[in-house]
């Protein structure tokens, strides 16, 4: 009887390995099967996608972290906040994102139709010059506004020293330590965005478009407002929404000139070390940022304005008349505030410093330093953007989107962020790399990645995917193929992505300041230090080799608008 039950269940388990080995091939082929039409029928080898997979998560984690920290926080911490300080700060970063942007927009737009579309003298210098405040950081800008309008300013000193003034006009009305002062400079170091946009759109623009228009009875006022300004909206939307990311991440201009936002509040949070606190207020500039991305997405989507002419004119070059003088001034004046006056302010005291001696030894120490972490970014950038933007083109599908996505979530966000982010993870479960110099390159790369992205990507968009198809029939694997067949072929476009990380990681200054190792100063930390304690004549040179640096980008910035 023993015998039987134990021969019947020797048959049943064979019965039922044989049904678990149809049943696996089965879920093998479903999910096979599965894999495929992600793919569209094209996978990527395992390597490539485990380094795009990796690169994704090394960008995005820092955010993820700081959101997951703030959710943690404790309720006293929310409760503090939200009482009085989140208000206040949500009004003081609101207003003026929202009037920057605002004025920015217009000066950007007006200077745009001029320098395109009328015959201003010397039209083509004025696209080069007016695009000069790009390369000028705005903590350098504050800088220099508060040495001429500072309390202790040359300004100020000139008032002080003409009596007749003094007894006119009173005491000098001029406090650049206020809203006004940080809205004037960030206004004037951003509004080349929208310049540079908006003039790439009115040189594309139609003109069957205006002639029937002006068919229609006309003038050239209308025709602005109804037809050139709808085709404008897009160039518009963009430049508008990098200058308000902008200013939503700006830190040094702001805390220069001693105007507190959620970067600088954030800031001096973790400075604190109230990193609760800090967490916190990150989470709300997260969620700003996103509901300005979101508001700028959707306005995108509603607002299509097609050119569906079949033949293309150059449009009109509009005559002056009278107001060519009064047009002359507005754009002279515009480059003289944002751009010649500053220039002249840090000769002037670089000239000083070089006389005291201030290219000393430690001043080429700086430079070192951040020709060091700047240099070893960029690289980083050109090899992990490689993979990223080589699955987005040739193996299109949700994940490789996916990864695309989460690569650009430190470039929306700010500096300050994405350095408390790599200060929580590096310092709880990475304590070997804490306080090092490659904190640091790790930090830039997370905000800088998308730069070297575009640019590499552009190039790959002109290389034909048969190239990849006869070396992958000769038996190559996708890395491989990515890296001795493409690489050569888009090498241009990635130094010149490279040369745009390692620019913005010279200029980056918030995420420095908090992630620097002791005794490990950048230029840019140096200007930031000196200015804030007055020491001008050791601050000018360094922001003068920053702006110098900076020069490098705009030629390609130029040829892309």
């Amino acid at each position: 009887m023993g015998s039987k039950s134990s021969k019947k269940q020797e048959l049943n388990n064979d019965q039922n390995a044989k049904v678990g080995e149809q049943s696996s091939p089965t879920i093998l082929r479903f999910f096979n099967r599965k894999w495929m039409d992600i793919w569209r029928g094209n996978p990527p080898g395992p390597v490539l996608l485990m380094f795009g997979l990796i690169t994704a998560l090394l960008m995005s984690i820092p955010i993820l972290y700081v959101v997951w920290r703030s959710m943690f926080a404790g309720v006293d911490s929310w409760v503090r906040l939200l009482d009085g300080r989140i208000p206040q700060l949500l009004w003081n970063t609101l207003s003026l994102t929202v009037a920057v942007t605002v004025c920015a927009v217009i000066i950007g737009v007006s200077l745009a139709w001029i320098v395109v579309r009328t015959d201003v003298p010397g039209r083509k210098m004025w696209m080069w010059l007016l695009a000069l405040p790009l390369v000028i950081p705005p903590y350098v800008g504050a800088m220099t506004y508060i040495i001429v309008f500072g309390p202790t300013g040359w300004v100020r000193d000139f008032w002080r020293d003409t009596p007749w003034l003094v007894n006119l006009l009173g005491d000098y009305p001029i406090n650049i330590y206020s809203f006004w002062g940080v809205f004037f400079v960030l206004t004037m170091f951003t509004y080349p965005y929208v310049f540079l946009i908006a003039s790439a759109s009115l040189r594309k623009m139609n003109r069957n478009f205006e002639e029937v228009a002006r068919s229609q009875g006309m003038n050239t006022r209308q025709i602005f407002w109804k037809v050139n300004l709808p085709f404008l909206r897009p160039a518009i939307g963009a430049g508008a929404i990098l200058i308000s990311l902008y200013v939503l991440s700006d830190f040094g201009a702001i805390a220069m000139m001693r105007y507190v936002t959620f970067t600088a509040a954030i800031y001096f949070q973790r400075a604190s070390f109230d990193t609760a606190s800090a967490s916190v207020l990150s989470l709300v500039l997260i969620l700003l940022t996103v509901v300005i991305l979101w508001i700028e997405a959707k306005t995108r989507k509603k607002s299509k304005y097609y050119q569906t002419s079949n033949t293309f004119k150059e449009p009109d070059i509009l005559s002056l008349g009278k107001w060519k003088v009064p047009t002359l001034f507005f754009v002279s004046t515009v480059f003289f505030v944002s751009v010649l006056l500053p220039i002249t302010v840090l000769v002037y005291w670089s000239i000083i410093g070089i006389g005291m001696g201030a290219l000393d030894e430690r001043f080429f120490g700086f430079a070192w330093n951040s020709l060091r972490v700047s240099g070893f970014a960029a690289l980083l950038c050109m090899i992990l953007a490689l993979p990223i933007i080589y699955l987005k083109s040739r193996y299109p599908s949700v994940i490789s989107s996916t990864i695309d996505k989460l690569s650009y979530a430190g470039y929306a966000l700010p500096g300050v962020i994405v350095a408390l982010g790599m200060i929580f993870i590096f310092n709880n479960h990475i304590p070997a790399l804490y306080n090092t110099f490659y904190m640091v390159a790790l930090a830039f790369v997370v905000r800088f990645l998308p730069q070297a992205m575009q640019a590499g990507e552009a190039s790959l968009s002109l290389v034909s995917p048969r190239i990849d198809e006869a070396a992958r029939s000769l038996g190559q694997p996708p890395w491989k193929v990515m890296f001795k067949v493409i690489l050569p072929s888009i090498l241009p476009g990635v130094l010149a992505g490279g040369a745009l990380v390692f620019v913005s990681s010279i200029k980056e200054l918030p995420a420095t300041l908090m992630l620097r190792p002791p005794g490990f100063d950048t230029l840019a930390v140096r200007v930031y230090v000196e200015a804030k304690e007055a020491f001008y004549y050791l601050a000018a040179p360094s922001a003068l080799i920053i702006i110098l640096v900076s020069i490098i980008p705009l030629r390609y910035l130029l040829k892309k608008y």
